[in-house]
C-alpha cells in the first residue's frame, strides 16, 4: 500500500473542500472566511492521519471540525 505524504493529504482536503463548498468567488470575497475553512479542513487531514488511541476524542475533535465546516460555508453562503 502506497503512503500518501501529508502535504498530499492537506492539498486533497482543501480541494475537497473547496469544491463542495461555496463557489470561487463567494470565498475569494471573504478572504477570513476561507482562511478559516483551509485551517479546519488541513485540522481535519491531521485527525484522520493519528492514530486512533484517543480514547473517543479525536472522532469527537472530528465531529466538531465537520460541524464548524459547515457552519464556515454557510456563513459564506449568507453573507453572499
Amino acid at each position: 500500500m502506497t503512503k500518501i505524504k501529508t502535504p498530499a493529504i492537506v492539498a486533497i482536503s482543501m480541494a475537497i473542500g473547496i469544491v463542495a463548498g461555496a463557489g470561487v468567488t463567494a470565498i475569494a470575497a471573504q478572504p477570513n472566511m476561507k482562511n478559516a475553512l483551509d485551517h479546519l479542513v488541513a485540522a481535519d487531514a491531521f485527525l484522520a492521519k493519528a492514530n486512533d488511541n484517543k480514547g473517543g476524542h479525536k472522532a469527537k475533535a472530528r465531529s466538531l471540525i465537520s460541524l464548524a465546516i459547515r457552519e464556515v460555508r454557510a456563513g459564506i453562503r449568507f453573507a453572499n
